[in-house]
């Protein structure tokens, strides 16, 4: 059985570790909100010119781009967004799985043929590990989501498609679903697959930092009655469309604006998942450390009780044998 002093050292221990865990979620917390902030700034722009351009290209006939048609795949390239620190749970892991079945799947076209874009030193060092080609390094871009950084990817990507070097582009990151949800998801990014847009889930919830699932779901509850109202009193969107000044004037601005938008949603969904997904892992680690606390007091008390009871029996002992 440890000493008193040794239970006392482990008490002041996890303390320590308590309160590094509760400032390290108070941060996260923090850039979560900044995060969420962003997204809802640019989300309903990008959802509805995705939705425009997608309903648009299949409901046009003549609506016909390089974009759209899909190829054999010989060469192919993965987005795949994870983070530049730990300690936020299964997040990198997650991702890196997903990008190795990913590579498994293209594993007959050889490895000159498959380029990894890695958005973060986690995932930079898994593909410098595995011997895989990188197109560079973007490990600043995790840290600071930038548009004019994924406008130049996305260019980037667009050329090389158009130019035959790549056949297929996928992004590999987490969706931000909510501050307790966050699903891990592989989605083309090129060629425009249409049929997405009927398969797309937009359900957010933007506005709360609320880890657990009752929380969420009393909420849930709660709102349902005005976001019924507010759907009743929104009008579908007209795909009567009339082009000027040509087809291709139209599609070769909308495109890649789409594109541009595409990779940066992503980027702000993998930024604010990441920061979810450590505020969970440290209010863990925090929950954790006032159960072992618990704990340890307890034990501290029980063997501090049982050496005071020693003490006495042992004065008792003594004046009975005088």
């Amino acid at each position: 059985m440890p000493s008193l002093k040794e239970i006392k050292n482990r008490i002041a221990s996890v303390n320590s570790t308590r309160k590094i865990t509760s400032a390290m979620k108070m941060v996260a917390s923090s850039k979560l909100h900044h995060a969420q902030v962003q997204i809802e700034k640019m989300l309903p722009y990008e959802s509805m010119l995705e939705h425009i351009l997608k309903t648009f290209l299949a409901s046009d006939a003549e609506a016909n781009t390089i974009y759209e048609m899909p190829r054999e795949v010989k060469k192919v390239a993965l987005v795949v967004f994870a983070s530049n620190s730990s300690l936020c749970g299964g997040f990198n892991s997650n991702v890196i799985k997903l990008m190795q079945q990913a590579i498994a799947e293209y594993e007959h076209l050889g490895k000159d043929n498959i380029l990894i874009y890695p958005i973060g030193r986690k995932v930079a060092e898994k593909v410098n590990k595995l011997g895989l080609k990188s197109a560079g390094d973007f490990t600043a871009l995790a840290d600071k989501p930038n548009s004019l950084d994924c406008i130049n990817i996305a260019t980037e990507l667009g050329a090389k498609f158009r130019m035959g070097e790549l056949d297929k582009v996928e992004l590999i990151y987490h969706h931000f679903k909510s501050a307790g949800s966050q699903i891990l998801t592989r989605k083309t990014f090129l060629p425009i697959d249409v049929e997405t847009e009927l398969e797309q889930d937009h359900e957010r919830d933007l506005t709360t930092n609320i880890i657990t699932k009752k929380a969420q779901d009393y909420l849930k509850k709660h709102h349902k009655d005005d976001e019924e109202r507010e759907k009743e009193n929104v009008k579908p969107l007209n795909d009567n469309f009339l082009v000027e000044p040509d087809m291709d004037t139209v599609l070769g601005v909308l495109i890649p604006k789409l594109a541009h938008l595409a990779l940066y949603t992503a980027l702000l969904d993998s930024n604010a998942s990441e920061h979810a997904a450590r505020m969970v892992a440290m209010q863990t680690a925090t929950d954790n450390a006032d159960e072992l606390l618990r704990e340890l007091n307890l034990q501290y008390n029980k063997s501090r009780q049982q050496a005071i009871t020693n003490e006495l029996l042992d004065i008792v002992g003594g004046s009975v044998n005088n």
